[in-house]
């Protein structure tokens, strides 16, 4: 009966009591506002801050080492790092490879889309933007070329109508080109020469297919901008440029429900697609996309009021850590506390 009690008792004991003497390593990555690296290289934050109470509290030493998600998520599976301290969601498929502590902030996914101007400024605005003069530009340009070319070929055959100087010839040349590639036709020059006729032919059917994808241009440019004003939820995200980060819980979500999305390496990276026009939407982690549009695209980006895909963060450690359960109660104590209360609403201004 002893040797049978000998292993529960290690095992009790083993996990009771608090690893201390040795230094752990705790890998971070900067996810503002849990994780925030100062320029001088110090570490704050919700995760950081409630960490080393944890850590003062159960009278730990430890050091901080920065790595990518994956590299986490790889380090607590292969103990290189003793805990993760981030904004790391607890899913099904992270918990075959390490262990979680319990949460310590609940959340969930949301939508980021733009604050958009109505009215007569947001139509001047789409007017302006770089996608529509490019399409402009691209016009005038093909319009000089067959401007000048049927000037080429009939300014010796028909001067009457292509004569001149240089400057007078080039002139009609484009004057005719405008007005037969617009199908205006006013008929008041007209190519004499097998060539210029040869240079008009080519712009009428050019004039046919640049002018039907110069309409569909002009109205993707003036509309595409106001289609977040129809984003409520996920499921009008189809067919949207929808950007977010690889390998996180949104992109996870996103693909599980066939929506296509743009990755890009950060989520400050999706949040400047968003303002410079190139995204309609960016999919993220609630708190971690309100935080960095305070901070940086406040009055250009809003977030969504619904909440979707429900987020737990904890803490990360290596399969069968010592630390879960001694890290779980002190967790629990400190979660019950008054302070903790005050921190998040710190950095999130709300009490949670």
């Amino acid at each position: 009966m002893i040797k049978k009690l000998l292993p529960i008792l290690f095992t009790t004991i083993l996990f009771s009591v608090p690893v201390t003497g040795a230094e752990l390593v705790v890998g971070v990555k900067p996810a503002p506002p849990f994780v925030i690296e100062d320029a001088d290289g110090d570490w704050r934050g919700i995760t950081i801050e409630l960490w080393e109470r944890l850590a003062d509290e159960l009278d730990l030493e430890y050091r901080f080492v920065k790595r990518d998600l994956s590299g986490l998520i790889n380090g607590a599976s292969d103990d290189h790092l003793d805990v993760v301290a981030a904004a790391l969601t607890i899913t099904s498929e992270r918990e075959k490879r390490m262990d979680f502590t319990h949460p310590f902030y609940s959340s969930g996914l949301g939508i980021a889309i733009p604050v958009k101007s109505s009215g007569w400024l947001a139509t001047t605005q789409q007017f302006l933007s770089l996608d529509f003069l490019k399409i402009v530009m691209s016009l005038l340009g093909v319009i000089f070329v067959f401007g000048f070319l049927v000037w080429v070929f009939e300014r010796k055959r028909n001067t009457e109508q292509f004569g001149g100087g240089i400057f007078q010839g080039v002139g009609s040349g484009l004057w005719w080109s405008f007005v037969t590639m617009t199908t205006v036709g006013y008929g008041d020059k007209a190519p004499k020469s097998f060539g210029g006729r040869l240079i008009a032919l080519a712009s009428m059917f050019t004039a046919i297919i640049m002018f039907s994808g110069f309409t569909a241009a002009i109205t993707s440019s003036l509309t595409v901008g106001r289609l977040s004003s129809t984003i409520n939820g996920p499921d009008d995200l189809y067919g949207l440029r929808v950007f977010s980060v690889p390998s996180s819980t949104s992109a996870a979500f996103l693909d599980e429900r066939k929506i296509i999305f743009t990755p890009a390496s950060t989520l400050n990276d999706c949040l400047a697609a968003l303002a410079a026009g190139r995204a309609d939407a960016v999919v993220y982690d609630v708190p971690l996309l309100r935080y960095y549009i305070t901070e940086e695209w406040q009055g250009t980006l809003r977030v969504l009021p619904q909440t979707f895909e429900r987020q737990n963060y904890g803490f990360g450690l290596p399969p069968g850590s010592q630390l879960r359960e001694p890290l779980n109660r002190t967790l629990l104590a400190e979660l019950s506390k008054e302070r903790w209360r005050d921190l998040v609403e710190k950095y999130l201004g709300e009490k949670y």
